[in-house]
């Protein structure tokens, strides 16, 4: 459980935002202790456990808290159990999407409205113990981590998805440069609210949160052994096709990390030097042809020349490049629609 800056953690004092200014200044406690955000499709079964389970934790340990339950778009009776727990509890809230957008989505609403001063986040099939989250609450105010992911250390699942997982993790961790954590896609993780108000899960980038906190400068991460249970009820919503997902959105994520801010920075200058190798070697062909012309010696054609030819796809493709860099550097300056989902009803 040590920081992946093997550094010990560090005092924590975050300026005060808005919220937290009106609460000092109306002598109000607005937030919560906790909030636990529950990403869900097609999870009808277990909600009613799920919820009765982490309501029992939370009144042992007297914590404050609020369940959001998001309903990406269920075509069981998803919402109709949500409303239900709604009514019977305070503490449920949810959201509902009108149709399916994925994980990530789901989590950034989620995060969007959370109020505790901790932020939980698991699964909705039984599999993430809500038994783990006073002691990964625990990590997160008393020892400092910006966040703490949960690692399943003995899974119950099938070697067909075990195997992709540990290689998945690794490549993760050579990337990112988080060497600590073994589980980058455990549902199951604790954040200081201060993290979640500041990233923007997008995409299928729910796998890599550790990642963009990082990326936003939330240093302290540590991980936390947690206990997997099999599946009780349904069957799970991702196939193979996550694995390969998650490679390229690494890769993505590691380019952004890097030139997101400044793409004309890469493209710019590989598009520069594509057509300053092009022009050159065109030059080459063309001076090659007038000093045979002026010593009256029989040249070729300059386009029977496969250089010339050669020279040409480079300096097309190094302008292309280049108007590559100038285009990015446009969109993401004004880029705000990268996370508009539409919401059909909220409780």
């Amino acid at each position: 459980m040590d920081l992946f800056d093997q550094q010990p953690p560090q005092e924590y004092t975050p300026l005060p935002n808005r919220e937290e200014q009106e609460r000092e200044s109306t002598g109000k406690k607005t937030a919560l202790d906790i909030s636990v955000v529950v990403p869900l499709y097609n999870e009808a079964e277990s909600l009613p456990e799920l919820q009765a389970w982490i309501q029992r934790v939370m009144e042992q340990n007297g914590f404050s808290y609020e369940i959001i339950f998001v309903n990406d778009g269920s075509t069981d009776d998803s919402w109709s159990v949500i409303e239900r727990l709604g009514a019977e509890h305070p503490e449920v809230k949810g959201i509902k999407f009108r149709r399916n957008y994925g994980k990530s989505p789901a989590l950034f609403c989620g995060f969007r409205r959370a109020k505790g001063d901790v932020v939980i986040t698991m699964d909705a099939d039984l599999q993430d113990s809500p038994d783990e989250i006073p002691e990964l609450r625990r990590m997160i105010v008393e020892d400092g981590y910006d966040l703490v992911s949960g690692w399943k250390q003995k899974r119950y699942d099938p070697l067909s998805k075990t195997i992709p997982t540990k290689l998945f993790n690794a490549t993760a961790r050579a990337v990112s440069g988080i060497h600590n954590l073994h589980d980058f896609n455990c549902g199951l993780k604790a954040y200081r609210r201060d993290v979640i108000k500041n990233i923007e899960v997008y995409g299928e980038m729910h796998r890599y949160i550790p990642y963009l906190a990082k990326n936003a400068g939330f240093t302290r991460i540590g991980e936390k052994v947690v206990h997997h249970q099999a599946r009780k009820y349904g069957t799970t919503k991702f196939g193979l096709d996550r694995f390969v997902n998650g490679y390229l959105d690494l890769m993505t994520l590691w380019f952004l990390s890097r030139f997101g801010q400044k793409p004309m920075h890469v493209f710019g200058l590989g598009g520069s030097l594509m057509f300053f190798i092009g022009f050159v070697a065109a030059l080459v062909v063309g001076i090659s042809k007038l000093i045979a012309l002026s010593r009256g010696i029989p040249a070729r054609l300059v386009t029977d020349n496969p250089y010339f030819f050669i020279a040409l796809t480079m300096m097309l493709l190094g302008t292309q490049l280049f108007l590559a860099g100038f285009l990015g550097d446009l969109i993401s300056r004004n880029s705000d629609q990268r996370n508009n989902y539409q919401i059909e009803q909220e409780i």
